[in-house]
């Protein structure tokens, strides 16, 4: 297979944009950096498709590998023939080699080997060839008798030549083909409740069916889960007369032959026995392969706008872990992450006790200068809420607070990275420092937690663990070296994030810093160990160093572009001093004035560098977050029975999956808009207008307090509408 020709085809790229990027791979380069560093070889695709693009080339070089595989087991058996070769070569997918490969793969012991081992192959392959003028399959099979080899009588005989028939119809990689076809384009998936008195959150799929081609993933994932905790029986249908049709007209011979009624026979046992069973298999591996694919993606784009959530910078922020029997703990952090006080507060207890935890909270307020509070949503979080907004109503102070998704805090605060940080606190402290910290800078401390722990997606648990851990590995490496690192305050887990760098590196580095002090200058970089020179080249353009006198240390310009840089900045009358004080507003005039390509070929850079380092030049030490909406936070609390149908409310996007999206709107409890309701214009998916961290504002449907369900729709009540007007 010409593997670049078909990513060409598949990317819809120019051929040198893929020998480039296969090169660069090849090289050892990770896509971070090929992303940021190297767009004129490639033509500044971005870091989503680089990705795609090198998960496919893995797949093809893989594709071929077993390709050869398959050739060489079936050419030593001394089997193989153009035909085969040309199908080998032409096949595009696994399944289409398997299929080809079936009839050779040595088998376990099945009734056809069985019947081989008895002498009957000749006699399959002369009923199976129906000649016109042949005695009948019975008549034949008198010839075969051989009570030595176990073949008692002709019935037996027969039946022999049947299974042999059986199996080699069921090998047929064309009729497979064609019967996997009819089953896509045509099965029905259908379920059923293994016991339809027992309840269970599977009780919509207890008589369930939808056409294979048009079932939702969320639906196919829903069924297998069901399937797993025995609520559910699952299974495809097809219609039976037209997949015996496929078969009949591939093995049954126009001509008309006495054994051609056996062949049918035959035929008719292969679907049921063994072709059936089998398609069926692979078609729900294929759904949840597709829908576990669907659902990776949503995954991977929750996980991405959650962590490029704007910081709440420059804030001295109060953590609350919120708790009923032991208490609700509590972090003073101060605007760097540093922990400045902790503590455990009762305040669902005694009523004095809660005035007692109140008075606490006022003097650490006022102690530290205390601007916001971040609250754990988990176990009595709407206790806490209620109580911060007490006391936010009670001082004089400017205070918010924002609830915080406490999900993966528990599994962070027991793992030995988090003892290693807080060797002095106890776990439920450090859950308390790890909600303040998600407020000031989400991403500093989620890279910490095992993305699939982090609770923004849909049946996260069945995923393929590699596939979803390296989807999810690879939206937190592009969000890290997208915002960049600051080399002298990033902990060990940021830094590991970082491209080139591994969890040991990233140690070592925390360890030269500790040992020598504040890195001054990118260069020095070089003096840790175990960190060398290709090292150097993948991360130096993604650490940020504010201390350095050079300010390209403090920008997203590799070192390798800090001639190019300098040389800009002379042709265009400024020096790096003008850099540092903010003084380059006229940059981008002189340089259209002078046109970007004659400036681009005076500095020795392709036309996209030469604007990466004009962005940067411009503003040093640039974090993108905080181009982006700031969060929501609140000064008062909503219950859930203040809501009414019709209310506007401002809300934040939590998580959005296939059917929909949950929305904070201050009440503790998520509320759904589903698909049908977040617009009038058709959407294939609710990602396609909306994403997590996004502040909308809609209007309650109905409110099911009993079952805490809110019901809420982004589209505007025609009554609201008429009120306008």
């Amino acid at each position: 297979m010409n593997i670049v020709q078909a990513l060409t085809n598949q990317f819809h790229l120019q051929t040198w944009q893929v020998e480039n990027t296969v090169k660069l791979i090849d090289e050892g380069n990770t896509i971070p950096f090929i992303a940021r560093y190297r767009k004129e070889a490639h033509g500044t695709l971005d870091d989503q498709v680089l990705r795609e693009l090198s998960e496919r080339l893995e797949y093809l070089r893989n594709l071929d590998k077993r390709r050869e595989e398959v050739y060489s087991s079936i050419d030593a058996q001394e089997k193989m023939t153009e035909e085969i070769s040309a199908a080998l070569t032409k096949a595009e997918t696994l399944a289409e080699i398997e299929d080809i490969y079936r009839p050779y793969k040595p088998k376990r012991r099945t009734k056809a080997s069985i019947a081989r081992e008895k002498g009957l192959e000749p006699l399959a392959d002369a009923i199976y060839a129906q000649s016109p003028n042949s005695p009948s399959p019975l008549e034949m099979a008198a010839g075969y008798i051989d009570e030595e080899k176990g073949v008692a009588d002709a019935e037996a005989a027969l039946q022999g030549a049947m299974d042999i028939i059986a199996e080699n119809i069921s090998d047929d990689a064309n009729i497979r083909r064609k019967l996997r076809h009819l089953f896509i384009t045509a099965g029905i998936l259908a379920s059923k409740a293994a016991d339809e008195k027992a309840e269970s959150v599977y009780s919509m799929y207890y008589n369930f069916s939808e056409p294979v081609n048009r079932v939702a993933g969320h639906r196919i994932l829903a069924i297998d889960r069901g399937e797993r905790e025995e609520f559910l029986k699952a299974g495809i249908s097809v219609d039976t007369v037209k997949a015996t049709d496929i078969i009949n007209t591939a093995v049954i011979s126009p001509a008309g032959s006495p054994c051609t009624e056996t062949v049918r026979e035959a035929g008719k046992d292969a679907y049921d026995r063994l072709i059936f069973p089998s398609i069926e298999r692979e078609i729900r591996s294929m759904l949840t392969e597709k829908a576990a694919a669907a659902a990776i993606k949503v995954f991977s784009a929750n996980l991405r706008e959650l962590l490029l959530q704007p910081p709440v910078k420059g804030h001295i922020a109060l953590g609350l872990d919120p708790g009923y029997r032991t208490g609700c703990k509590t972090a003073v952090v101060d605007a760097t992450g540093m922990v400045l006080d902790t503590g455990v507060l009762y305040i669902t207890h005694s009523d004095a006790q809660r005035e007692q935890a109140k008075e606490t909270v006022k003097k650490l307020i006022q102690k530290y200068k205390i601007t916001v509070i971040a609250i754990g949503n988990g176990t009595a979080s709407k206790e806490t809420e209620i109580f911060t907004a007490e006391i936010i109503k009670e001082i004089t102070g400017k205070v918010s607070y924002m609830v915080v998704s406490e999900a993966g805090a528990s599994v962070y605060s027991a793992s030995k990275l988090a003892a290693e940080e807080f060797p002095q606190f106890d776990v439920s402290l450090r859950s308390a420092v790890s909600i303040a910290r998600r407020l000031q800078d989400p991403l500093a401390e989620l890279v910490k937690i095992d993305p699939k722990a982090i609770g923004v997606g849909q049946y996260q648990h069945d995923m393929p663990k590699k596939k979803l851990g390296s989807a999810l590995d690879g939206v937190v490496e592009f969000c890290v070296n997208s915002v960049g690192v600051d080399l002298n305050t990033a902990s060990p887990s940021l830094l590991s994030r970082v491209a080139g760098i591994n969890a040991a590196v990233a140690k070592s580095i925390v360890g030269y810093r500790e040992e020598n002090g504040a890195f001054t200058a990118r260069t020095q970089l070089k003096k840790v160990p175990k960190l060398g020179g290709k090292a150097f080249e993948q991360c130096a353009g993604f650490m940020r160093i504010r201390e350095s006198k050079n300010i390209l240390d403090n920008t997203g310009v590799h070192p390798e572009s800090y001639p190019a840089a300098k040389k800009l900045l002379e042709l265009c009358g400024y020096s790096l001093k003008d850099a540092t004080t903010g003084s380059l507003a006229e940059l981008p005039a002189r340089i259209a004035d002078m046109g970007e390509e004659t400036a681009a070929k005076e500095t020795g850079v392709g036309v996209p560098t030469l604007q990466d380092i004009v962005k940067e030049l411009l503003r040093p030490g640039r974090d993108p977050r905080d181009e982006l909406p700031p969060p929501m936070l609140r000064t008062d609390v909503m219950d859930i029975k203040d809501l009414i149908p019709g209310m506007e409310l401002k809300g934040t996007v939590r998580n959005v999956i296939d059917f929909g999206a949950f929305i904070d709107i201050g009440v503790h409890q998520d509320g759904l808009v589903h698909i049908s309701q977040i617009t009038d214009k058709f959407i294939k998916h609710p990602l396609d207008v909306l994403k997590v961290g996004e502040v909308v504002t809609v209007w309650v449907v109905s409110v099911d307090i009993p079952r805490q369900r809110i019901a809420l729709t982004m589209k505007r009540p025609v009554e609201s509408n008429k009120a306008e007007q």
